[in-house]
């Protein structure tokens, strides 16, 4: 049984207008360029497909997409958009869930990997990808690098964004690399606030490295964001892409 803690309905309902910078054409054109370029002439499968921000406008650009989804709130949001037969998603667990066919890119974007609470269900996650590829496919992730540095001795949060309508914070838990994200938006002009909160395992780049070596995939590429500026010791996102073995 999975650990990741799937969306509610009213959670996916409001996805996408509490997303809105993530569904802008700044952050959607590289990121989707920089899949088109791998993907080819396709077929793609997105882990953790959700309400089809990336795979929708990615079937859109001629490239053939199939998605995972653990939500079937998510999934009905997504359906909206997009019919079954243009675009198939398959509810299920991105770990162990297996569609049909053979695909050159299989992606996971947005740190959603993280929704996955134990080392071995993200081991499993690589070896769900690997096992999916064609030979010289490739497995791209989207994480966020943990922000250890920004904390003081004794402390366990960090701030995120502190705005007019939202207070974001991360509580962390580091002996089991556990993040708990919290959330406080205002709802309406009535000065009331909503809380929210998800669990989400953090991994550095070295231990997906280690995990993609056990699933049989190599390190090609990793980059600090998909306009694929340079990945230093100052970045704190990640876009690394490994390739299956021909």
């Amino acid at each position: 049984m999975t650990s990741s803690e799937p969306w509610s309905r009213a959670a996916a309902e409001r996805y996408d207008a509490e997303e809105t910078e993530m569904t802008s054409a700044a952050v959607l054109e590289p990121t989707l360029a920089f899949l088109a370029e791998l993907a080819g002439t396709g077929p793609a499968l997105e882990f953790a497909i959700g309400t089809g921000r990336v795979g929708v406008p990615l079937r859109e650009r001629g490239v053939p997409v199939v998605g995972i989804e653990l939500s079937e709130h998510m999934a009905a949001v997504l359906r909206r958009r997009i019919d079954e037969d243009t675009l198939p998603v398959v509810i299920g667990d991105m770990a162990d869930t297996v569609v049909p066919g053979e695909f050159t890119l299989v992606y996971l974007v947005y740190n959603t990997i993280t929704n996955l609470l134990t080392q071995d269900e993200q081991v499993e996650c690589f070896r769900n990808a690997a096992r999916h590829l064609r030979p010289g496919g490739r497995f791209v992730i989207e994480l966020g690098v943990p922000p250890l540095r920004f904390l003081p001795p004794g402390q366990v949060a960090v701030p995120f964004d502190v705005s007019e309508r939202h207070l974001g914070f991360d509580t962390f838990d580091l002996v089991e690399q556990i993040l708990v994200s919290h959330h406080l938006t205002r709802d309406g002009e009535d000065g009331r606030y909503r809380r929210d909160h998800s669990r989400h395992r953090y991994a550095w780049p070295a231990e997906l490295d280690l995990m993609a070596r056990i699933a049989g995939l190599t390190l090609e590429r990793r980059v600090a964001d998909w306009h694929g500026a340079p990945f230093t010791q100052d970045s704190t996102k990640h876009i690394s892409v490994w390739r299956k073995p021909t």
